[in-house]
């Protein structure tokens, strides 16, 4: 297979699943973040993906198998779905919202830095932990193999959901409510507009 080929596969790949998991993710966020809330979903889509990355961790070795990898496709896709319908939409709309008004802009920015930094750090430590440890793609150092970097990703994804604990739930309220900026006695009409 040629450059040009393997690149078209790839390329095709990525658009499925971004069709299919991606993108639906983002759909089910819009439709259920007020029914749901901000917590519940970010708690969901940790949890979720936790489960669907041990569910491919744990039996790997089957969906290595011929015949077998349309099951990884579609696990895999699934952890996108919850990647979207969960911390990638909330953590981009939370820190909007729970930040007092004159610092928001400032801490979404850095909220929004260390999520970029976390990605990289993420996507590059993935690429060198997951090289077979006795036969290392050329260039690269060995490493702890696929099967053992998606139970390190399993477990970020479980810490993910114990920190979410931590976030407060901001469904419903006012962004003066949230960030406490409506003091006792003043016009609830202000903090709960109709």
């Amino acid at each position: 297979m040629n450059a040009l080929e393997e690149l078209y596969r790839i390329a095709r790949a990525q658009a499925l699943i971004a069709l299919c998991g991606t993108i639906p993710g983002y759909w089910f966020t819009v439709a259920f973040i007020e029914i749901m809330g901000r917590f519940w979903i970010q708690i969901m889509g940790f949890a979720m993906m936790t489960a669907f990355m041990l569910g491919l961790a744990i039996p790997y070795h089957h969906w290595t198998t011929r015949g077998h990898h349309t099951g990884f496709i579609v696990m895999y896709g699934f952890t996108f779905f919850f990647a979207n319908f969960g911390p990638n939409s909330t953590t981009f709309i939370v820190p909007a919202e729970i930040y007092p008004a004159r610092l928001r802009s400032t801490c979404h920015g850095i909220s929004a830095a260390a999520g970029k930094a976390g990605a990289i750090i993420g996507a590059f430590g993935f690429l060198y932990a997951a090289q077979d440890q006795h036969k290392p793609e050329p260039g690269y150092p060995r490493g702890i193999g696929i099967k053992n970097a998606l139970f390190v990703l399993a477990g970020t994804n479980f810490l993910g959901t114990i920190m979410t604990l931590l976030v407060p739930e901001s469904k419903g309220m006012s962004l003066e409510v949230i960030s406490q900026e409506v003091a006792d006695g003043d016009d609830e009409e202000a903090a709960y507009p109709k």
